[in-house]
């Protein structure tokens, strides 16, 4: 399975009732579809996986395949409690997902041997390769990603820690496995703002929740990272995603509720969070717009340049 182009992490839109809202979440993706997304997650992070329901989730992937119609890959979210992680697994294939991205387990802290047995448990439970996620409370080993990469349905590690030195163990080791299929995804909040570093570790692709919110300035940052245009996206960086990163860190959970609130700016209805993420504050939504403003003023002037 290829990735090319950025990877878009859905919101979920709830309505008045804080019910998903599955036609608003067909336009959404939808609208990004021209930007030409390398991958759709759907009922992921941003997607607010935490907070949905089983039925829920089947729902929201199953409407995000209808929309992207074989486009591009549609990869779903599978985790929490081993059950629910396999309930998942199985609701994302009915709905026709062609991957999953298989979230931490639930609160328990494990060893990295039950660690590996909760992925090969997710992975045999349908026929989705799945990616592996490296965040939290799921901290693989070298050794353990070696162990998984012996399963062909292993197909990727994405990286939510942030640990540079143990990154860089997993890449090397995997690669000298001869795995050449694998992918090694950046998955830190706001990857953009880390993703220099991440290119030198040989983790080429990231994820990009600033795409589901402002299409226009993610696509940008991506033509100048794919370019080697390095004094774009460090004005991109120093313009837009550097702030945004200073305002996301003020509340837990921020790296959600800003999409979201940026998507209503926009003029998009998504609705607010779920507990036990909260929405921003009026000076932090006012912020926010300031940032929005100055980041698509300046993937305006890039489009510009490059037209």
């Amino acid at each position: 399975m290829n990735f090319e182009g950025v990877l878009f992490f859905p919101v979920t839109p709830f309505n008045e009732a804080g019910q998903v809202d599955v036609v608003l979440l067909k336009e959404h993706v939808a609208s990004r579809l021209s930007f030409k997304p390398g991958g759709i997650f759907p009922a992921c992070g941003t997607g607010e996986f935490h907070a949905l329901s089983l039925t829920e989730i089947a729902t929201v992937v199953q409407a995000t395949v209808q929309v992207v119609n074989g486009a591009v890959p549609v990869i779903a979210g599978a985790g929490g409690p081993l059950g629910h992680a396999l309930d998942a697994a199985r609701a994302a294939q009915a709905a026709g997902a062609d991957a999953l991205l298989v979230l931490p387990p639930y609160l328990v802290g494990a060893p990295v041997a039950g660690l590996v047995a909760y992925i090969e448990a997710v992975a045999a439970e349908t026929t989705l390769p799945v990616i592996v996620y490296h965040r939290a409370n799921a901290k693989f080993t070298a050794a353990a990603m070696v162990q998984l990469a012996a399963n062909p349905k292993v197909i990727g590690f994405k990286d939510g820690i942030g640990d540079v030195g143990l990154a860089q163990e997993i890449v090397s080791a995997v690669r000298a496995t001869g795995r050449e299929d694998f992918q090694f995804f950046n998955g830190l909040l706001t990857a953009e703002l880390t993703q220099g570093a991440y290119r030198g570790l040989g983790m080429p692709l990231y994820s990009s929740a600033a795409f589901a919110m402002a299409p226009e300035i993610a696509t940008a940052y991506y033509r100048a990272y794919m370019d080697g245009n390095e004094a774009a996206r460090e004005e991109l960086i120093a313009g837009f995603y550097a702030p945004l990163v200073r305002l996301r860190d003020e509340t837990p959970g921020f790296g959600v509720s800003l999409i979201k609130a940026g998507l209503r700016q926009a003029g998009l209805p998504v609705g607010p969070v779920r507990p036990p993420l909260v929405n921003p504050t009026a000076d932090q939504e006012a912020r926010l717009a300031a940032i929005l403003a100055a980041g698509h003023e300046l993937a305006a002037s890039h489009a510009l340049a490059n037209a």
